[in-house]
């Protein structure tokens, strides 16, 4: 079961999508389906949540989400441009009004100088269009709190996509 925090904003989004008649589904590496667990944590959820893709190989983000090889390769698995492939591949392949992907290094290994441990692209996109992209260095603060901060964090979008 998720924390409070989470509990209460999965609660709201749930609440907020089921006023607003919209679907949701993910698409995650670094959190490994955190996000959809903790919506489907709560009774009710299947009103609003399609699906969850958990991608956590290149892969998978590229058999599952169409995440092009020449993205995987130019850009590297955490990044903005394969966060923003992630989330138009969970739009095409789910039957879903919203998406948030989410792809990063939780540790506590893997980083590098320039993609640390603790470095989390979002990328939340709608079908009417919208495509919202944030990256956050959480910092090697522990894995469990990077996938914690960034389910928040994915939440967080999907509300902001569905409040519009």
């Amino acid at each position: 079961m998720a924390d409070a925090e989470i509990q209460a904003a999965a609660t709201a989004l749930l609440d907020l999508c089921k006023a607003r008649k919209l679907m949701v589904a993910t698409a995650e590496s670094c959190t490994g389906g955190l996000v959809v667990g903790a919506l489907t944590d709560i009774a009710g959820s299947s009103a609003v949540v399609d699906r969850g893709f958990v991608t956590y190989t290149n892969e998978a983000k590229h058999q599952m989400l169409g995440v092009p090889s020449d993205t995987l390769n130019r850009f590297g698995a955490v990044s903005r441009e394969t966060a923003e492939a992630m989330a138009r591949g969970a739009l095409g392949n789910a039957n879903a009004d919203i998406v948030v992907a989410i792809t990063g290094i939780a540790g506590p290994g893997g980083g590098s100088a320039e993609k640390p441990v603790g470095l989390v692209h979002f990328a939340a996109a709608s079908r009417n269009g919208d495509l919202n992209h944030r990256e956050q260095r959480f910092g090697d603060i522990g894995r469990a709190e990077v996938r914690r901060l960034s389910v928040l964090e994915a939440l967080a979008m999907l509300t902001e996509l569905a409040s519009r």
